[in-house]
């Protein structure tokens, strides 16, 4: 017979992980910041038209993380490296945001970081057909429009709703995501890119105001 004592006596040491981690998925991002003439620039990219995910699309650089990625950090510095054909050594002072619990079981690791010899660039054209750059500015001063998304739950044809209370009159509960867009110069930004772009120019940015 099992003793209850025992038994979280000798759990009392395991460290908890999140439950379902080795069917996560996780990314690193990078908000490339550039410094010019003008003031700070937010650098994006133009996801190639070729690819078979979101093709057209801005985003910053970024990618799932490699399993020789020493940290979260490292695969977002590497995917910049990658995407667009620049030096690690032009990437520095890069730090930590806030991590997203995304949508399909992913987590995205964002970072922002400065990137010098941006003229240097070698755009990698499998996957980035072009880059663009924004004041920084225009996120702090601009409200982003929203638009909601809505998810329902549906059920497989067959789901066994004899084993559930209310059967096929349950009372699931509709997920519902905002949606940010920004547009600028003829540039549309949405998506998890706005997210993290208002996130950023937002709540990061007024922590450290004086």
């Amino acid at each position: 017979m099992m003793d209850v004592e025992k038994m979280l006596n000798k759990l009392k040491y395991r460290k908890p992980t999140i439950l379902g981690e080795e069917q996560i998925r996780n990314f690193a991002i990078l908000i490339p910041l550039i410094q010019t003439e003008k003031g700070i620039e937010v650098l994006f990219e133009v996801r190639s038209f070729e690819m078979r995910s979101q093709p057209g699309d801005v985003c910053f650089p970024g990618g799932k993380m490699d399993p020789t990625d020493a940290s979260a950090k490292a695969g977002a510095i590497r995917e910049t490296t990658e995407e667009l054909g620049v030096s690690a050594s032009s990437i520095r002072n890069v730090v930590a945001l806030d991590y997203i619990v995304g949508d399909y079981g992913a987590h995205i690791y964002p970072f922002v970081g400065e990137l010098t010899d941006f003229t240097k660039m070698t755009l990698n054209e499998a996957e980035v057909a072009e880059v663009f750059t924004v004041p920084l500015q225009y996120f702090i001063d601009t409200d982003p429009d929203v638009y909601r998304v809505r998810f329902e739950a549906v059920p497989e044809d067959d789901f066994p709703f004899d084993l559930i209370q209310g059967g096929e009159n349950y009372n699931w509960r509709p997920r519902e995501i905002p949606e940010y867009f920004y547009q600028y110069e003829g540039r549309v930004i949405w998506g998890l890119t706005a997210r993290m772009m208002r996130h950023f120019a937002t709540k990061i940015l007024a922590e450290i105001q004086p």
